[in-house]
């Protein structure tokens, strides 16, 4: 086949290939998330626009089921090298092996993956012979990257800590075992306890018998802490004559500097993962080994053959690799947009601007301009005790603080906790600043979003709510002050341009702490002198006059560089060496902001990756850690059971990330339903409603009509799959379209669709959209829009239904009926990845 059509500029979204008689096959969408055990696959993703997925790679995936023989590899393996060679350099490389997917395969697949025993062939002969008595047993694992795999019909399959869905054809039974966790049981529930469910146990015993002894204990985790990801090893690989050589070349932490752009490389990630990075100059021979020269080095190691495999090209590198690098640095943005960001924190913040554009204020780091409320409380004796409003700018260094702020948002009250803890602060002042904010959380009903900051890495806007008169004294609380010794000779930094981003910090007063790029105040027993660096600018030496009343009321006297007084160097102890070369402004990182599932195993913390994220990710059950690299957010869902544990697992991932993390980095903890602007504007869309309507899991129970859970859409997508004859030509099976005209009999209805998945509003949702106007709403009004910008009557979550028949077709690449006929997780998908969720 000629599988060049289309490419370079194949349409974005899925693609994917099945092996089948020595060659590759189209996989029609409807059977997406569906892999049999005898067969590989070959999975394409292109994002369909960089924002849209946070980056412009695409992903080309390798997938070996683990009952696939030589010749299908051997097909898979050279459609893969094809596919590559048609995509060029943009593009990164996986092995994937069956029950070891990477994240980011996992995250196409958002019900879950599905392993069928057998190949294609004798399913679908099972298919026409068995449509409506089949039996078989599905062993369901995982939370946020669930899987489905076909197990014994028997007992024996079970055990106390998994669910299990028994398929009965017209009728499926989903077993939940006594020891899953209330997340897992959320999706949807059927046998929840064996004696409240009677009438299914005995369904479930006439298939399986009768049960004899007692269960199986819950399979133990497999998950890999961030202790073992941490273990990074960099490897230069080059042959010599003949031979091939590999050789290491560094361990954490990493330097973007080391890989060449002429050479060949390999990353062990405590093997746990593989990369192979291969630089632009590399030659064409070694770019076509990459793969074996990976597996041969996993046989080398004596790794699992299973053990994931990354390929990157220069240029084009992954998220998850760049960030196993102190820096990184994209040399073809650094002056383009990153560059613009950095200009834009010391401007007048138009703060309408950034209660409107939340993408703003979390590139800003800021939810406005430090204009609202601040209470501070510093912790004494164990207690927080109230500062005077005069001293809320002065925080000492063997303190802690809380400062609690509050503003106003699209008309609604919010807070924000600082718990900022100084260098000096003793370990039970520091669990006493915990337990105090606690204590003030409970007093706000819960909604304070509480931000864990250390002395000397503030972000901007705990800077900006002092406007400009911030400092911090070396000594605790009560003895510093205008009131000092006459004696004491003191030196403050002055750090900032204005009053967004100024900090000014008590250092030790010598010579050598100065340094050519800020402005020093020396404090004597006589006289404040301002000094002047040379390379300090206007802004900062109006920022400096400003702050110089705060710590000093005595005469004060400027001094410019090269031109200090005897005197100057005598309060110093005098003169030493101090850095005198202009300091370069601080680039902007440019690590992609990743999501990640908490979790805790054997007491070490486990996380699970989703990939092209989206606020549908985040469930009430989950502790969500979201890094965008100079801040790491904790999102606490509102029936999530560890939230004591929240920080702790922060603190953690900073601790063993491979990257050198700095542990001072702020940790903020945010709940379901009460995000801020700094948080919501790293998601693409973002619907504030979302969480007004969240079913319990009583009413998933019951079968609520709203819950369009994971589980009841895989049940919806095995029914699906088996009532379409596959492969052909990508369209959805015949039933499923008839579902659209509400033409078919029950008893294939309830096939189509789980009773309890979201099918049953697809009729009314294309009705109403066949009763909408020719001409529709203008793509610009519906497209990337806040919910607040929205026409006035237009559904948040169907704003699709709005477009013209043409605009819709242009967009979506597809008709409107055939849009619907889809999946609704696979609608869902395909609205956030353009723009429409």
């Amino acid at each position: 086949m000629d599988i060049s059509k289309g490419l370079p500029g194949m349409q974005g979204g899925l693609h994917i290939w099945i092996s089948e008689n020595r060659k590759m096959v189209p996989v029609p969408e409807g059977a997406y998330g569906n892999f049999f055990e005898e067969h590989c696959y070959v999975i394409l993703h292109v994002p369909q626009s960089p924002k849209a997925t946070q980056g412009a790679s695409s992903d080309l995936h390798y997938w070996v089921g683990k009952q696939a023989g030589a010749e299908a590899q051997g097909a898979a393996e050279a459609f893969q090298q094809r596919l590559q060679d048609e995509l060029g350099g943009q593009t990164v490389l996986h092995r994937e092996a069956q029950g070891h997917e990477s994240d980011c395969f996992c995250s196409y697949f958002r019900p879950g993956i599905i392993y069928r025993k057998g190949g294609l062939a004798s399913d679908l002969k099972h298919v026409e012979t068995n449509l409506f008595n089949i039996q078989r047993l599905l062993h369901i694992k995982g939370r946020k990257h669930v899987s489905a795999t076909e197990v014994e019909l028997s007992w024996n399959s079970f055990n106390k800590g998994d669910i299990f869905l028994l398929d009965l054809g017209k009728m499926m039974i989903q077993w939940n075992g006594p020891k899953t966790s209330i997340s897992e049981k959320a999706r949807i529930g059927v046998v929840d306890d064996e004696a409240k469910a009677p009438d299914l146990m005995q369904i479930m015993e006439a298939v399986l018998g009768r049960r004899v002894g007692s269960l199986r204990a819950a399979t133990p985790s497999k998950d890999i802490n961030q202790l073992q990801k941490a273990n990074v090893r960099l490897y230069h690989v080059y042959e010599k004559g003949k031979d091939l050589v590999v050789l290491e070349l560094a361990t954490p932490p990493l330097t973007q500097d080391l890989l060449q752009e002429e050479d060949f490389y390999i990353l062990d990630q405590g093997g746990f993962k593989i990369y192979v990075w291969q630089g632009r100059m590399s030659s064409l021979q070694e770019r076509k080994a990459a793969f074996s020269r990976a597996v041969g080095f996993i046989q080398a190691k004596g790794y699992p053959t299973y053990t994931n495999v990354e390929v990157v090209n220069d240029g084009a590198e992954s998220a998850a690799f760049k960030q196993l690098f102190r820096t990184w640095s994209e040399k073809r943005r650094r002056n383009q947009k990153l560059g613009g960001r950095d200009k834009s924190i010391h401007v007048k913040l138009d703060v309408g601007k950034l209660h409107t554009q939340p993408k703003l204020a979390a590139q800003l780091r800021m939810v406005d301009d430090g204009s609202g409320k601040v209470e501070v409380w510093c912790i004494q004796d164990l207690h927080r005790q109230p500062v005077d409003p005069k001293r809320h700018g002065q925080l000492c260094a063997g303190n802690c603080y809380l400062v609690l702020y509050t503003y106003q948002r699209l008309g609604r009250v919010q807070y924000i906790l600082y718990l900022w803890q100084g260098h000096q602060a003793t370990a039970d002042e520091i669990e006493a600043l915990n337990s105090n904010a606690e204590e003030l959380d409970v007093m706000y009903g819960g909604v304070l979003v509480q931000e864990h900051v250390t002395m000397g890495s503030e972000p901007p806007h705990f800077l900006a709510i002092f406007q400009g008169q911030l400092v911090i004294f070396q000594e605790r609380a009560g003895h510093h002050g205008k009131g000092q010794s006459a004696s004491t000779t003191r030196l403050f930094q002055v750090q900032g341009t204005d009053s967004h981003n100024t900090r000014t910090m008590e250092v030790p007063a010598r010579a050598s702490s100065l340094n050519s790029s800020d402005i020093f105040l020396l404090v004597t027993a006589s006289v404040c002198y301002l000094w002047f660096g040379k390379g300090c600018n206007g802004d900062q030496r109006e920022m400096a006059r400003v702050v110089v009343t705060v710590i000093s009321r005595k005469n004060e006297e400027t001094v410019l560089e090269g031109q200090e007084p005897p005197h100057f160097w005598e309060a110093l102890g005098g003169r030493a060496p101090y850095p005198s070369n202009k300091r370069l402004p601080e680039e902007v990182p440019s690590f992609q902001p990743r999501l990640f599932e908490c979790s805790s195993h054997m007491g070490c913390l486990v996380l699970a990756e989703v990939g092209f994220f989206s606020q549908e990710d985040l469930d009430k059950y989950d502790i969500m850690l979201l890094d965008t690299w100079q801040e790491i957010f904790l999102w606490l869902g509102e029936a999530a059971s560890e939230w004591k544990e929240a920080v702790a697992w922060g603190q953690e991932y900073l601790k063993t990330h491979p990257a050198g993390r700095s542990p001072a980095t702020p940790i903020v903890l945010v709940k379901q339903g009460h995000e801020p602007p700094t948080f919501i504007g790293w998601f693409f869309t973002w619907d504030p409603y979302k969480w007004t309507s969240h079913p319990s899991h009583k009413e998933v129970v019951d079968g609520s009509p709203a819950a369009a859970s994971t589980i009841s859409e895989i049940t919806a997508e095995v029914n699906n799959l088996r009532l379409s004859r596959w492969p052909g030509n990508g369209r959805a099976g015949a039933v499923a379209l008839q579902a659209l005209k509400g033409s078919q009999d029950s008893s294939e209805n309830d096939l189509v669709r789980s009773p309890k998945s979201a099918g049953s509003r697809t009729s009314s949702s294309v009705s109403s959209t066949s009763a909408t106007i020719n001409g529709g709403l203008r793509r610009e009004q519906l497209m990337h829009q806040a919910v607040e910008d929205l026409p006035e009557g237009v559904d948040p979550a169907r704003r699709e239904f709005y477009l013209s028949d043409s605009d819709f077709q242009d967009i979506f690449g597809k008709s409107k009926e055939e849009f619907y006929s889809m999946a609704t997780w696979r609608q869902r998908q395909e609205k956030k990845q353009l723009g429409f969720f």
